[in-house]
């Protein structure tokens, strides 16, 4: 087998804990990577589909070769790009049977075959990250030659490389790959690294790897792994690779240039979209409250009181998180209207059937997007019981002004595509001005799976004239409940956020008259 001796599962660094991503010599030793530095722009227009896919590029070469190496050296190069995932074939090996395993624990069963691989696992997998869908990656123990009955969750990449002595033998991988590198090195090189890696590092004898590479790893490399590189776009040396590897680099950052989208400037300024048909039927150039289906709490005098305590600038934070909580819980509690129910008769305490209704769902769950959507949660857990709830973090990218997706933490079920598709989710967010965070929220729950038709979003706030006639034209079905709606939004300016030398002003956009920053108000 010439397979490496790896532990199960994908690394996952973080720029800013711990170690550094970008540091090569902080690269665990483990091949499937998931790098994530300064979050994911978006990946679609203001249509709400996607207009991008990530970028996929197929690293390939004999065993030893430096294929490893290169794609490191790529992410090492790359450390301004985010989001950037290694894929390894490694994970793909098929699952064997008990006549197999006997084979692969005597160092008799040939690894380096393609029959070895899952090739149509590995392209469905590969094909659904380039697509920006979330993904489920098997694991394959080394120690037990065998694949895993749990996945791994990806979701999220920008730049996806994929790499193994076999990425460019499939004709279905090689579809899928923007740019195709080969790695190529001397064959007494590859033999060299391969003795010295496996005698020191995996206890080998030196007789055992020249058996496994006379009976296994030469015979793959002459009939499968060295004519691939044919298909190659760029052959890279598998030493001394600097110039090749910066020019692949520089063809890297040009590509992901070309597909920003700058998103929010897009849809913060509302004026130019025609809006939303009314049920009349007929368009208006100004937006009103009623063409853009929203389902407003009844402007009762408990909500004004609530409202106005919550939009008073001298509440104090206990006060302020109180009613917080309380308005939280009203909206929790129309958004009830809106799941399906069946009928069901249940008999009293006094004998007596009763005709009622229950909830007629197995999967439902709500999402908060860090962090305003965190004043929500706790009248959410209070309507709905046991519900689990998982988070969104999206910040604003200093430049641009443009959302940026940092950490996607979904229920576990909405992290399976086929259950995700049965799922109610609530979405939490404490107002909608651009709609740029509702925006990329609601398109990550589509990537999974979820269906349009079953989300609810909740917000205290809306602006009127902000993003909200964009997002409504984009996902009509998606239900939007609210507790007030503000007239306007304008343009301003906060301070802090920016990299040392460089302008701390960041622009944002401020409902009038609003809330302020809910999530400041809530936590601090």
């Amino acid at each position: 087998m010439s397979h490496p001796d790896l532990t199960t599962g994908i690394e996952r660094l973080v720029l800013g804990e711990g170690d550094k991503a970008t540091e090569v010599a902080a690269l665990p030793p483990k091949k499937n990577t998931v790098l994530v530095s300064h979050g994911r722009p978006p990946w679609y227009g203001e249509d709400g589909q996607r207009i991008c896919d990530a970028f996929v590029i197929g690293v390939a070469g004999g065993s030893a070769s430096g294929k490893t190496h290169v794609a490191r050296q790529l992410v090492k190069k790359l450390g301004s790009i985010p989001t950037v995932i290694i894929l390894s074939q490694d994970s793909f090996y098929r699952y064997h049977t008990p006549e197999e395993l006997a084979l692969a624990h005597a160092n008799l069963l040939d690894f380096d075959h393609p029959d070895a691989l899952d090739m149509p696992m590995f392209a469905a997998c590969l094909a659904d990250l380039k697509a920006c869908k979330q993904s489920n990656i098997p694991i394959y123990s080394f120690a037990e030659h065998q694949r895993l009955q749990e996945t791994k969750y990806l979701y999220g990449a920008t730049i996806i490389i994929a790499e193994g002595i076999m990425a460019l033998v499939d004709p279905a991988l090689r579809a899928l790959y923007d740019l195709k590198v080969f790695v190529q090195a001397d064959s007494d090189l590859m033999l060299a690294r391969r003795i010295k890696r496996d005698v020191t590092e995996r206890g080998r004898t030196v007789d055992g790897v020249l058996d496994q590479y006379l009976r296994f790893v030469k015979p793959s490399y002459d009939n499968f792994v060295r004519p691939t590189a044919a298909h190659a776009d760029i052959i890279v040396p598998g030493s001394n690779n600097d110039v090749a590897i910066a020019l692949i680099c520089t063809h890297i950052r040009q590509q992901f240039q070309d597909r920003a989208n700058r998103f929010r400037a897009k849809i913060a300024i509302p004026h130019l979209y025609v809006p939303p048909k009314s049920r009349s039927g007929t368009s208006s150039p100004e937006c009103k409250l009623e063409d853009l289906d929203l389902i407003c709490l009844p402007q009762t005098p408990q909500i004004q009181g609530i409202l106005t305590i919550l939009r008073d600038r001298t509440t104090d934070r206990q006060d302020f998180y109180f009613f917080a909580d309380r308005l939280a819980t009203l909206l929790a509690e129309r958004s009830l209207e809106f799941l399906p129910f069946v009928s069901k008769t249940v008999s009293t305490p006094m004998g007596v059937d009763y005709h009622g209704q229950e909830p007629d769902l197995q999967y439902l769950c709500g999402v908060t997007i860090l962090r305003s959507g965190g004043a929500l949660e706790r009248g959410f857990r209070r309507v709905i019981n046991n519900a689990p709830v998982g988070s969104l973090l999206i910040q604003t990218e200093h430049e641009t002004g443009d959302p940026l997706l940092l950490q996607a933490k979904l229920p576990d079920f909405v992290r399976q595509r086929h259950i995700a598709e049965k799922a109610w989710v609530y979405l939490l967010d404490g107002q909608i001005g651009t709609a740029a965070a509702a925006f990329m929220a609601i398109r990550v729950l589509l990537d999974h799976g979820v269906q349009e038709d079953r989300i609810i979003f909740a917000a205290f706030l809306i602006a009127r004239t902000g993003g909200i006639s964009v997002l409504r034209k984009a996902f009509p079905k998606v239900r939007i409940v609210c507790a007030a709606v503000d007239d306007r939004i304008s343009e301003g300016w906060i301070e802090g956020g920016a990299k040392p030398g460089e302008s701390n002003r960041t622009k944002v956009w401020l409902i009038q008259p609003g809330m302020g920053q809910i999530g400041d108000r809530y936590y601090l």
